[in-house]
């Protein structure tokens, strides 16, 4: 999974309806230019192909004659690009070893889930963590002094300290959660998809 799907469908579904500019500015104000590949350009052709693809339904809402100039084209999401979004969201939440721009986009947007939903994906990322672990494990003998064994022992001490790191970090964002942190979908405050308003 590549992050500029996710990010420009949920900016978009934050916006209910947009230009493309629009999209590209607020995933800018994100940063997500800087540590993904939403550029302006990607953004504006992954528009024009969700829209083919049928999540996206496209408005030409400009004369050319008038504007001089072609016709800007506003988007909003088809209830296809809805689903196609919360799966996006829901699996890269709950993969164990997502690119690390899919894991941040995901986290960004995570408000866009109800709490116990994103409670759920979280475990399951949690749970595919200590299980991957414990695969690591299995095959070492007991005794294993990893620093003995070279360059293979250090990527085994690698995998370890990556899985080791990602389920303390995924524990305590679960912890947040269930604190009671973010507004998440549904709670006051929450980023709710708004109602298909005219681009700005």
């Amino acid at each position: 999974m590549k992050p500029l799907r996710l990010l420009v469908l949920g900016a978009l579904r934050r916006r209910g309806r947009a230009h493309g500019y629009q999209i590209r500015a607020d995933l800018e104000s994100w940063g997500a230019h800087e540590w993904s590949t939403a550029t302006s350009g990607s953004v504006y052709h992954a528009l024009r192909s969700m829209a083919g693809q049928g999540l996206l339904a496209a408005t030409f809402d400009g004369d050319p004659s008038v504007a001089a100039g072609p016709p800007r084209i506003e988007y909003e999401l088809t209830e296809k690009g809805e689903q196609e979004y919360l799966g996006l969201l829901r699996r890269a939440l709950a993969d164990r070893e997502p690119r690390l721009d899919v894991l941040c986009a995901a986290v960004g947007l995570i408000e866009d889930l109800p709490r116990g939903q994103a409670l759920q994906v979280l475990r399951t990322r949690a749970d595919a963590m200590r299980d991957w672990r414990t695969g690591i494990t299995a095959h070492l003998p007991a005794d294993t002094e990893l620093d003995t064994w070279g360059p293979v022992g250090e990527v085994i001490s690698l995998w370890l300290a990556t899985a080791d790191t990602g389920a303390q970090w995924t524990r305590r964002l679960i912890r947040r959660l269930e604190e009671g942190d973010f507004s998440m979908a549904g709670e006051p405050g929450s980023p709710t998809r708004h109602p298909a308003q005219p681009a700005e």
